[in-house]
């Protein structure tokens, strides 16, 4: 595969252009909805409070993830969430780099002080807990596959 550079941005729900949010939309649903087969809903009204980070390589969206600051689930906690990277991008270590800007991102929204919660696909726990989360639930349900709660105090 020729590798080439993976463009970075982060945007406000406000900023995102309906072509941006369309890409984000398809990226979730190819992934979440047709390949992991779990049927849900996925626009939760959440997005609207969100920041958005979104890489690219030559204009198409190749990665994403949202930050879901404090005050939209909890007034504590803040999330990251709905991270995904294209399947033919995977195993080039983009889902570690997002995960990075995503938590770089996140302090300096809300700051370290408050704790990142998010509801881990049980099979990526080891992978999250390279970026320091830890597991504080034993694996549930959500939107039928098995989950865990994971917490990185900072």
């Amino acid at each position: 595969m020729n590798i080439r550079m993976i463009t970075w941005t982060d945007k406000s729900y406000e900023e995102l252009t309906k072509d941006e949010l369309y890409a984000i939309l398809r990226l979730r649903s190819e992934v979440f909805v047709v390949e992991q087969d779990c049927v849900y809903l996925d626009p939760d009204d959440n997005d609207r409070h969100c920041r958005h980070i979104l890489g690219t390589e030559e204009g198409r969206l190749v990665a994403y993830m949202r930050i879901i600051p404090l005050g939209v689930e909890s007034e504590t906690e803040g999330s990251i969430g709905r991270i995904i990277v294209a399947a033919d991008h995977r195993n080039r270590g983009l889902g570690h780099e997002l995960v990075e800007r995503g938590i770089a991102l996140y302090n300096q929204m809300v700051g370290k002080e408050h704790p990142i919660v998010i509801h881990a696909q049980s099979q990526l726990e080891r992978f999250y807990a390279e970026h320091g989360f830890v597991a504080t639930s034993s694996p549930f349900l959500f939107e039928g596959l098995p989950h865990t709660i994971m917490r990185l105090e900072q």
